[in-house]
């Protein structure tokens, strides 16, 4: 499902809480151009909602989240 996604970068904010898997996902993406996606693997429960408020808050877009194990996988596109 989401395996077909391509990513220009990734950010791995495993074992990391609010407001850090955030903070660089935002540092990741300053890195790219627009158009351009990053994935990012986090373990905070709250990161979900965290995702979708960030990319509202800053006209990104959330292309994808699901779990896998204990690890939730979010993939944003920048503006």
């Amino acid at each position: 499902m989401t395996d077909s996604i391509a990513f220009d970068a990734e950010v791995d904010a495993s074992g990391l809480t609010c407001p850090l898997p955030i903070l660089r996902t935002k540092k990741a993406l300053a890195q790219l151009q627009s158009g351009q996606v990053v994935k990012i693997m986090t373990t905070d429960p709250h990161a979900k909602g965290d995702f979708q408020a960030f990319t509202e808050q800053t006209g990104n877009t959330l292309l994808a989240q699901y779990q896998q194990d204990d690890t939730l996988i979010h993939f944003v596109r920048r503006r």
